[in-house]
């Protein structure tokens, strides 16, 4: 293997010739052998880094930091890496030591390898073009990383969003298709009162609604960056107008509301809207994850559960049971969610340990983001697609449930009176007959009036007797 040779503090090394990263990108891949997933499994990320240092060459290039001869092959070869080239050179490990430097080393040696190709020179040969002197120009890892977690996060909760939009269109289609399917509601898992299956499926969809709505709101705690703060916050080695141009050109660049912070310090060791953000996001796995539960149990059986809904087969159950057919498409987005929950202490305790003016626990708080972001997205679209859209209800089944239940004796209470709505419960339970059969036989409503009152429109929605009580 070929390989040219370049240095850092700490003394030379050996770079293969083909590899557009350097010396400290190599260092940190030895150095952070961790999870032997490298950054470049989140293109968002990728996509922002390479955003941010676009941004700062037109930035720099105003100030007349930066002549054109270096900014035109740097954000030429920006825009290819936010087109999707050379995302493999981005090699260094999502979690790693030093506050995310090593993620901005490989982008600043990536980005001034490639230029130094357009400019009609080798890799490595840094004194035309370097990443640290004009890639790096009036950054620091410490407001760079922070801004591409931020610009990442907001691309990856927008495409989060749309999923949960699918998947709550879904929801609400069964709305539709099974708003006259009558049922026993249940609470502690008893016999409640009576209800349609599109009553139950609504509550699905409005609570997807309501957070995808929280998503938006969080969304836009993590629009203020801190660039142009460098080391710690004081803007050391940045021009007075860097931050406020560095920020027009990347709102230019992404789309994306970014706005400067207005205290620096605190913003570069503050991360808050990260929590926040995580903290959104176990709500929506939380959310997500009970509606699972409830389609397993409701789809339970089929002769000896509940019963009362059929989710689509997707794949047979068991090695040894002929026959069995399990609810795995809930149950992996249960598993996504059990995920999303522990990432959340992790970014939790990664924001707490921050001490002074960094937090050294950023590329963590980034791995575990990314995740919950990632995982639920593929979660509701896998619930959408391959369960929700198939799901079938036994009609008659859930009818006779209801005919069946003690639980419509609430419905007599305004009618009868909730004493004599207790005796006939306790009567038909411990005798096995219905209770319309008994208020029948005690004379306690005529056939009309009891067919009136159980009538699902009336059982399922706030209504005025029509009758007194007796």
């Amino acid at each position: 293997m070929s390989t040219r040779r370049e240095h850092d503090l700490l003394g030379e090394r050996d770079i293969p010739e083909a590899a557009y990263y350097g010396v400290h990108t190599l260092r940190a891949v030895e150095n952070f052998p961790v999870t032997g997933t490298p950054i470049s499994i989140y293109p968002d990320l990728i996509w922002a880094l390479a955003s941010i240092k676009m941004a700062a060459a037109r930035a720099n290039f105003e100030l007349k930091l930066l002549d054109a001869a270096k900014r035109d092959p740097i954000i030429a070869a920006c825009e290819e890496i936010r087109a999707g080239r050379l995302h493999d050179q981005f090699v260094v490990d999502v979690i790693q030591g030093g506050a995310g430097t090593s993620t901005n080393m490989n982008a600043n040696e990536v980005i001034a390898n490639r230029a130094l190709e357009l400019m009609g020179h080798g890799k490595g040969e840094y004194k035309f073009l370097h990443p640290n002197e004009h890639v790096n120009l009036s950054q620091s890892t410490n407001d760079v990383y922070p801004t591409a977690l931020k610009i990442a996060a907001y691309a990856g909760i927008m495409k989060l969003v749309a999923a949960m939009e699918i998947l709550r269109g879904a929801f609400e289609v069964k709305v539709e298709e099974f708003k006259d399917v009558i049922k026993m509601g249940r609470t502690q898992l008893q016999d409640a009162v009576p209800m349609t299956l599109g009553q139950e499926f609504s509550t699905y969809a409005v609570m997807l609604g309501e957070d995808e709505m929280r998503l938006k709101e969080a969304v836009l705690l993590i629009c203020e960056i801190n660039m142009g703060a460098t080391a710690i916050g004081t803007g050391i080695n940045a021009d007075p107008d860097y931050a406020r141009l560095v920020c027009a050109q990347l709102r230019d660049a992404t789309g994306i509301p970014v706005v400067t912070a207005a205290n620096l310090i605190e913003a570069t060791q503050d991360c808050g809207s990260f929590v926040q953000l995580s903290g959104v996001l176990k709500r929506v796995a939380v959310k997500l994850s009970k509606t699972c539960n409830d389609l397993r149990l409701l789809s339970s059986g089929p002769r000896v559960g509940l019963g009362e809904i059929n989710l689509p087969p997707m794949q047979a159950g068991s090695s040894i049971m002929p026959g069995k057919v399990n609810p795995v498409i809930p149950e992996v987005v249960n598993q996504i969610a059990f995920e999303v929950i522990g990432n959340d202490i992790t970014v939790s305790f990664a924001a707490e340990a921050g001490q002074l003016q960094l937090n050294a626990f950023e590329p963590i708080i980034a791995h575990s983001l990314f995740k919950s972001i990632n995982h639920l997205r593929a979660g509701c679209l896998t619930l959408a697609e391959r369960c929700v859209k198939g799901i079938t209800a036994n009609r008659a089944f859930l009818r006779q449930g209801v005919e069946r239940s003690i639980g419509i004796v609430t419905a007599l209470n305004p009618y009868i009176g909730y004493e004599s709505a207790t005796l006939i419960a306790q009567e038909a339970l411990s005798t096995g007959r219905s209770v319309t059969d008994l208020v029948l036989e005690k004379g306690l409503l005529t056939k009309d009036e009891l067919d009136d009152i159980l009538r699902p429109e009336t059982l399922t929605r706030p209504h005025r007797p029509p009758v007194r009580l007796r």
